[in-house]
């Protein structure tokens, strides 16, 4: 427990780290919890010159975040991830170095950068680390996919759990309502929780502790007006030692009220011309796509047949649709139901960069997250062209097409096939009746801007 306390001793100081907010912050814990809990230096000298503190604060903020999270994974960190580099980020150096058989200077040399870069990337993987944007709540959080692969909604956010439930994360969210209410709450429900640490700030809160004498809990929560964002974590005490660590990096990633943009997400900057997907779904030169595609675009063009003329958009679903004029018998594919399905097949075309100039077409796995509107988060994020890529069963049935979320979510999302069906309708395109092979509807987009 004592790992992942000190980090929320540092993540509590995110409001506040004045003497009179530590003061407050010792007063809610019980006395016989306070010596466990350490509290964040604080740190106001400027660093000695030459000294490692110093050198690290000349780097730039991404970095020094960087290094920071890195060490997290390698467990050698366990406090915030802050533009300050402080003793304890000097510290964790240390320790890596001396853990790996280095000298311990707190300052990485760059194979020793190379060396924990790769370490940290090896157990992200392992963790099937993602950022993903709850479209539920609103709020942002990494979530270790392979250790929580189940999917689910979840009172008034999203559950991901183990097959077996040893892990689960679930989001909450309630409006109208206090941070001191949503706190108190966390303390005493469910009543089988035995708190071992609690505090609060002005604009969050982190309570943790033993739940039902077999699991190890920990919530954060964060406010912004009268509405708290939350996030609850449980896992078996008995994978503390494999855990602990990921704990950390989910407090840190967690973000109830984010900017829109999400770094996870490759959202590329405008260029001369840019690579998607189309999926063609009426035999007469339809194609539909993702809004986003063929914004800004002064030409678009379907290699192999032609120029398309952008013909309609639905702003609210994300959705463009194309027309190759002159086409005909077009391989078209017939849209179907997603009927409950959890887990699709995305098809569509990597960009050119990504297969060596080459035009293949591919396919890979994603699952769909829970949301309230109609369109579904995917995860993982799917790879650079394949915006406006097909989502099938495996078979020959579209199920939908990649775009954007629907609330101005920068998080891939799939757009079912109902919504393309009104879609086209109120284009007044009739889609296919009976559908070719998936794989063969699929054509890439060329967005030609000035």
């Amino acid at each position: 427990m004592r790992i992942v306390v000190i980090a929320l001793a540092a993540l509590a100081t995110l409001a506040t780290l004045a003497a009179t907010g530590r003061e407050a912050t010792a007063k809610t814990r019980p006395a016989a919890t306070r010596k466990a809990v350490p509290a964040a230096p604080a740190q106001t000298k400027a660093p000695a010159p030459g000294s490692p503190r110093a050198v690290y604060a000349a780097m730039p903020e991404a970095e020094r975040k960087a290094i920071q999270a890195d060490l997290i994974w390698t467990g050698d960190y366990n406090g915030l991830i802050d533009t300050d580099f402080g003793d304890n980020s000097v510290a964790a150096v240390k320790t890596f170095q001396k853990r790996n058989g280095g000298k311990e200077t707190g300052l990485l040399n760059p194979d020793e950068r190379s060396k924990l870069a790769d370490s940290a990337r090896t157990k992200r993987q392992n963790a099937g680390w993602r950022v993903v944007d709850d479209q539920v709540t609103g709020a942002r959080l990494g979530v270790p996919g392979k250790f929580v692969p189940q999917t689910s909604p979840a009172g008034s956010g999203t559950h991901w759990q183990s097959a077996r439930g040893e892990v689960q994360v679930e989001t909450f969210r309630a409006s109208g309502t206090t941070l001191e209410a949503v706190f108190e709450q966390a303390k005493k429900q469910p009543a089988n929780r035995e708190i071992e640490y609690h505090v609060i700030k002005p604009d969050v809160f982190v309570v943790s502790g033993m739940q039902g004498g077999v699991k190890k809990f920990y919530v954060r929560g964060e406010i912004r007006n009268d509405e708290v964002r939350g996030v609850t974590i449980l896992y078996d005490k008995a994978m503390e030692g494999t855990f602990d660590r990921i704990v950390v990096a989910i407090l840190n990633a967690f973000s109830g009220f984010p900017p829109t943009k999400n770094p996870n997400q490759a959202t590329a900057a405008r260029q001369p011309v840019d690579y998607a997907t189309g999926v063609v779904v009426s035999e007469a030169g339809y194609i539909v796509t993702g809004r986003d595609v063929v914004a800004d675009c002064q030409f678009v063009v379907i290699p192999g047949h032609g120029n398309a003329v952008r013909v309609g958009e639905d702003k609210d679903a994300g959705l463009a649709l194309l027309r190759v004029f002159g086409a005909k018998n077009l391989p078209a594919a017939a849209l179907a139901d997603i009927d409950g399905r959890s887990d699709v097949t995305l098809v569509g075309i990597a960009e050119p960069q990504a297969q060596g100039g080459g035009n293949a077409i591919s396919s890979v796995k994603a699952h769909l997250l829970a949301a309230n509107g109609p369109a579904r988060p995917l995860e993982p994020a799917p790879a650079a062209g394949f915006a406006g890529a097909a989502a099938s069963d495996g078979d020959t049935r579209l199920l939908g097409i990649v775009a954007r979320g629907t609330a101005g979510s920068a998080q891939a999302a799939l757009v079912p096939a109902e919504a393309i069906r009104a879609f086209l309708s109120a284009q007044n395109v009739a889609p296919a009746s009976s559908g070719a092979d998936v794989k063969s509807a699929v054509v890439r987009v060329m967005c030609v801007r000035k």
